[in-house]
């Protein structure tokens, strides 16, 4: 009996491997690219019930008229989609491999949010699509409790930046109610003062410590992992990064009865997000302001999305935060992202952010240097190394801009 019992056993246990595997399920680029190769316009069966065939029949026309092939999805936020969220336009072209405008709205509980990216044909030239959307002054007024108005204005924004049509206005039906005009708080008027009579003499001995410490470590050798920065670049990163802290702002001004940590994050927010747009909209290739406005923006969403404010990476302000600390100089620490954290504690300089010094006899040479090596009182993003030595970087930009009104 065991004999039998074990060989057939055996003979189980040979026949398992040749059973059909359970399917995977396919990840959320893949399910939405099958869909579109049927239909363009793509709702997770979770929310079609939901939305009304009118909304759809919308969204339809405005995909039919576009001038631009259109593709469209529609799907509820989740933890494993809200990973890809801004890369999922990038991944769908990937799989679809055909130009066009590609969408991705996303719902978490009855507030909408749109992706977008434009892809041409080989040679065809127009504008850039986060131009036009950085241009569209009523974009922030746009509802957010539906899909077809964002989606519906997405389309009309990639028109434009395809073949340069008119941008037609938003109907009335899809603005937000206007809202009293928001002024600065007590509480920012008072920091304001606070910052402008105390910065300069409270920051000096920092900032003379820490230039003096960098000069004397200046014949150490950089690290050459990092490739030249293009400001062009720099600033794109900092437009969608404002876009992104808009709408931040957005949702937490429709939020009702709040709290007074809340008014106090708003408030933080939109002074960081209004010294940034500053920074964007007088300059033009400075790679330290586009860098600044970068930084700024990047707090103001994670202040009013409710995060905790992260100091920027003093060696580089475009990479990842300063989540670690680092001996620098005599007697200064600075945040570091992780790669140049770990380059300073193997005592080598990061690369860092290398912006153009001029030098010569006329001064009229033109040659890349790290940022920390320039005069912090040429510029407030030196002398606050872009906020990773004071927090007090947009308060510096807006005091800069009334004395130049006065």
């Amino acid at each position: 009996m065991p004999v039998r019992f074990l060989t057939a056993l055996l003979a189980a246990l040979a026949f398992l491997p040749a059973l059909p595997a359970a399917a995977e399920t396919p990840e959320p680029p893949d399910r939405i690219a099958a869909v579109w190769r049927t239909d363009h316009l793509a709702v997770d069966e979770r929310l079609r019930a939901a939305i009304p065939a009118t909304e759809l029949d919308r969204i339809r026309s405005a995909m039919r008229t576009a001038g631009v092939p259109v593709y469209v999805a529609i799907v509820p936020r989740t933890p494993s989609l809200q990973k890809i969220r801004y890369d999922l336009p990038t991944l769908l072209h990937a799989r679809v491999g055909a130009p066009g405008l590609y969408v991705v709205a996303v719902v978490d509980g009855d507030y909408w949010s749109t992706n977008a990216e434009l892809y041409r044909q080989a040679g065809l030239r127009g504008r850039d699509l986060t131009s036009v959307r950085g241009d569209d002054k009523q974009r922030l007024d746009i509802v957010s409790d539906r899909p077809a108005p964002q989606i519906v204005r997405t389309i009309q924004q990639a028109s434009t930046a395809f073949d340069g049509r008119a941008l037609p206005a938003v109907p009335a039906a899809d603005l937000e109610p206007e809202r009293p005009h928001r002024g600065l708080s007590v509480t920012d008027k008072s920091d304001r003062a606070v910052y402008v009579g105390l910065g300069v003499g409270g920051l000096l001995g920092l900032v003379l410590t820490l230039v003096t410490g960098l000069r004397r470590r200046g014949g150490s050798k950089p690290t050459r992992t990092a490739r030249p920065v293009d400001a062009r670049e720099v600033e794109l990163r900092a437009d969608g990064k404002i876009t992104q802290a808009e709408r931040a702002l957005a949702r937490l001004d429709r939020r009702r009865n709040k709290t007074t940590q809340q008014l106090d994050r708003r408030d933080d927010a939109y002074r960081r997000l209004d010294a940034a747009r500053a920074l964007r909209a007088d300059t033009t290739d400075d790679v330290l302001a586009a860098a600044g406005a970068l930084v700024l923006a990047r707090q103001a969403e994670r202040i009013a999305s409710g995060a905790a404010l992260e100091p920027p990476c003093f060696f580089d302000p475009t990479h990842a935060p300063g989540t670690a600390k680092v001996d620098w100089s005599d007697e200064v620490e600075v945040p570091a992202c992780q790669p140049c954290a770990s380059a300073v504690r193997r005592g080598k300089t990061p690369r860092g952010l290398q912006v153009p010094a001029r030098s010569g006899l006329l001064g009229h040479d033109r040659k890349q240097v790290p940022h920390w090596t320039l005069d912090p009182e040429d510029s407030p993003m030196v002398a606050t190394g872009f906020g990773a030595l004071s927090d007090d970087l947009a308060e510096r930009i807006t005091a800069r801009k009334e004395d130049e009104v006065r």
